[in-house]
C-alpha cells in the first residue's frame, strides 16, 4: 500500500515535471510575483498560465496570495515542499536557452517598475510628508515612534528609506548620530535641505534591502512607510537585523492590509499593506523578538489603518527552548 508521504511526493514531481511549470518555480526563486508579471515573463496568457499555476499550488510547490484585485505567487517558506524545489532548481542548468531568457525578462520587468517608482518619487517628493499623513494622525505617530524606540539616547540611528528625513529630524535631539538611505535622488535632495540644521544627520543613496553599511552598527533601525513599496519586504528586515548590534532595535511603520487598489496605480504601492503576522514571521525568521505592537484604526472606510511595530535583536540574547 502506498504511503502518503510518497503519493504527495509523486504528486509534487509530477506537477514539476512540465517545462512551462519548471520555468515558474526558477523564476519565483528570485521572489514572489503577481500573475500578470509571470505572464508578462513567460510571454504566455493568463488564463493558461492560471493553470499551471492551480496545478503548482495543489502541489503544494507554490503559495498563492491574494491582495486585493492581485494574486501573487511565491516559493514555500519552508518545509519539505521547499526543500525540493531548491532540489530541482538546483538540477536546472543556468545557461539553459529557456531558463537564461526568462531571467533577462524577469530583469526587464522589474526594470520597468524600478523606472514607474522613480518618476513617482520624483513628482511627489516635494509633497511627500503630506502624503503620508493623508489616512491618519502624523503626530500620533511619530510619538508612538518614538515611544517604541524606547528612551534613548542613541549611538547610531540608521533610517531605511529615509524620503524627506523627517525620522532622521525627529532623531537627531537623541542621538550621537542619524543617517538614512533611499533610492530616490530627489527625495534625497529634499532631504538635505530639510537637514541642514542637523549637523549630526546625513543622507546617501542607498537600498533598504542591501544597505550600504557593515554589521552590528546600529542601535537604532527605522522602516517608515517602505515595506509595501518592496517586492520582498521580509529583505528588509533581514538587512535591519544585519545592521543591528545585539540588542539594538527595529522599528517598522507600516499601513495595515487594506483594499484600497487606487494605491498601486497612483501611489506605485507595491503590496496593500503588510500584516502583523507577517512582519512576527519575518522578524522571528531575522532573530528578532518583538517588544511592542500598536495599530492605528482608520476613522472612516476610506482611510488606512497604520501599524507602529518594534522588535529586538536576539543576537545577545539566548534563546529559551519554547
Amino acid at each position: 500500500m502506498e504511503s502518503a508521504a510518497l503519493s504527495v511526493l509523486v504528486q509534487q514531481l509530477r506537477a514539476a515535471g512540465e517545462v512551462t511549470r519548471a520555468r515558474i518555480l526558477a523564476l519565483l526563486a528570485h521572489g514572489e510575483l503577481s500573475v500578470g508579471e509571470l505572464a508578462q515573463v513567460l510571454n504566455q496568457s493568463q488564463p493558461r498560465l492560471s493553470r499551471h499555476l492551480k496545478f503548482l499550488t495543489g502541489a503544494g510547490l507554490i503559495e498563492r496570495l491574494p491582495e486585493g484585485a492581485w494574486v501573487f505567487y511565491r516559493l514555500p517558506v519552508e518545509g519539505r515542499a521547499r526543500a525540493l524545489v531548491d532540489t530541482l532548481n538546483a538540477a536546472i542548468d543556468p545557461e539553459d536557452a529557456d531558463i537564461r531568457r526568462d531571467r533577462n525578462r524577469l530583469a526587464e520587468v522589474k526594470g520597468e517598475r524600478a523606472e514607474a517608482a522613480d518618476q513617482y518619487f520624483s513628482r511627489v517628493a516635494d509633497d511627500w510628508d503630506k502624503l503620508r499623513a493623508l489616512h491618519y494622525s502624523e503626530v500620533d505617530i511619530e510619538k508612538a515612534v518614538m515611544t517604541a524606540a524606547g528612551a534613548g539616547p542613541f549611538d547610531l540611528v540608521i533610517d531605511f528609506g529615509t524620503g524627506t528625513g523627517r525620522m532622521l529630524s525627529l532623531f537627531a535631539a537623541r542621538a550621537r548620530r542619524v543617517e538614512g538611505i533611499d533610492l530616490s535622488h530627489q527625495m534625497l535632495t529634499v532631504a538635505r535641505s530639510k537637514l541642514q540644521e542637523a549637523a549630526n544627520a546625513s543622507v546617501r543613496h542607498g537600498d533598504a534591502t542591501s544597505s550600504p553599511y557593515p554589521d552590528h552598527c546600529a542601535s537604532l533601525v527605522i522602516i517608515h512607510q517602505v515595506l509595501h513599496f518592496l517586492d520582498d519586504p521580509a529583505r528588509a528586515l533581514n538587512e535591519a537585523a544585519r545592521v543591528l548590534k545585539p540588542g539594538g532595535r527595529l522599528v517598522v511603520v507600516e499601513f495595515a492590509p487594506h483594499s484600497l487598489e487606487h494605491l498601486r496605480t497612483d501611489h506605485a504601492h507595491r503590496h496593500l499593506g503588510v500584516s502583523e503576522a507577517d512582519l512576527v514571521r519575518w522578524g522571528e525568521k531575522a532573530g528578532l523578538a518583538v517588544t511592542s505592537s500598536r495599530t492605528f484604526r482608520a476613522p472612516d472606510d476610506k482611510g488606512v489603518s497604520v501599524m507602529v511595530w518594534a522588535a529586538d535583536s536576539l543576537k545577545s540574547v539566548k534563546r529559551s527552548a519554547a
